[in-house]
């Protein structure tokens, strides 16, 4: 029979459609992905291009062998350090300039690097420059909320095939991260204890939807995921802020994060996805209540109007069987 299930870190409700359910292969991709070149001469990102993008704003590698991760101004950027931070009201009208950063982290020099098949040193090569970004723009006092994505794939809104991260400061926090730190709150006064430690716990004394667990983190598929293969990946030790994690947690992610993705890319046949790092407004880095971490959402199906509709999902597979599949993939080394 169907089930609803909920997320306690959003109570928002996902419908679980075990009557529609799909077996956990079935949801390997069909697709043929096209193969791309080592280097692209019209590509902005490739080596030997670099005077073709904004001016760098901080690299890794370059010690006789060139760069290995660059980063950039988005040359659309939606938003700009040099638009200040004016607002205003007018009557119910608010508005205030696109005050912020929005940067590109380009991931490695060739054109079809895929993040799945890096070395585990050079994904932590990409988490480094996420952390070196981060804290920059949390130095900022305008600043309040910073989003760290990756879109991988057409499916999951990528518009250029070299592969790259983005990273987007703003002067407000937006409505999903406020939502989940009030929600946490709650928690924290009615309960003691936070909420994300908490499901970390339970999650890893129930087992049946761990997918992998390292020294200092624990991937797996949420109770009440909203699509198929929906992923989280929490670090044990408590913390609010993506811009604390320490030297040997960082080579830690990169190494679930690098599983993860490994084990995606041969199971589902490099499905598109996106992954994000969610992480406490800068003002609140050490906040006992929130604990920040890292979803992976593989592209697998699509939102029809139920869900714009209600603002619920429909799941059309079982947590616990994509994790025991996901758990089962064997990735080459």
């Amino acid at each position: 029979m169907p089930e609803l299930r909920q997320n306690k870190t959003t109570r928002e409700w996902v419908i679980i459609a075990t009557e529609r359910a799909k077996r956990p292969e079935e949801f390997r991709s069909k697709e043929q992905k096209k193969s791309l070149p080592e280097t692209k001469p019209d590509c902005v990102f490739c080596a030997g291009n670099e005077d073709k993008t904004p001016a760098e704003t901080f690299r890794i590698g370059d010690n006789g062998k060139g760069w290995k991760v660059r980063v950039m101004p988005n040359k659309f950027a939606a938003l700009n350090p040099d638009a200040g931070n004016r607002s205003s009201d007018t009557g119910i009208f608010r508005k205030m300039a696109g005050y912020g950063y929005h940067e590109v982290i380009v991931e490695s020099q060739k054109h079809n690097a895929v993040t799945a098949l890096l070395p585990e040193n050079d994904v932590a090569d990409i988490l480094r420059a996420y952390k070196n970004r981060y804290i920059f723009m949390a130095q900022d006092p305008e600043i309040k909320g910073i989003i760290i994505f990756k879109n991988h794939g057409a499916a999951a809104g990528t518009s250029l095939e070299h592969p790259h991260s983005q990273v987007v400061a703003m002067p407000v926090v937006p409505h999903q991260v406020r939502s989940r730190m009030d929600i946490a709150i709650i928690n924290y006064d009615d309960h003691h204890e936070c909420l994300y430690c908490r499901i970390l716990k339970d999650e890893i004394k129930e087992g049946t939807r761990v997918i992998a667990e390292t020294e200092h983190f624990v991937c797996f598929t949420p109770f009440a995921a909203l699509t198929p293969f929906h992923t989280w990946i929490y670090p044990k030790r408590h913390s609010a802020s993506f811009g604390q994690v320490t030297g040997a947690e960082l080579e830690d992610l990169a190494k679930i994060l690098r599983l993860s993705l490994r084990k995606f890319y041969f199971g589902l046949n490099d499905p598109d996805f996106n992954y994000v790092i969610r992480s406490a407004p800068t003002d609140c880095c050490d906040a006992t209540y929130f604990h920040w971490y890292l979803s992976v959402i593989p592209r697998l199906t699509k939102s029809a109007g139920f869900e714009l509709g209600s603002g619920m999902f429909i799941n059309v597979s079982l947590p616990e069987e994509n994790a025991r599949f996901l758990r089962e993939v064997k990735t080459p080394d």
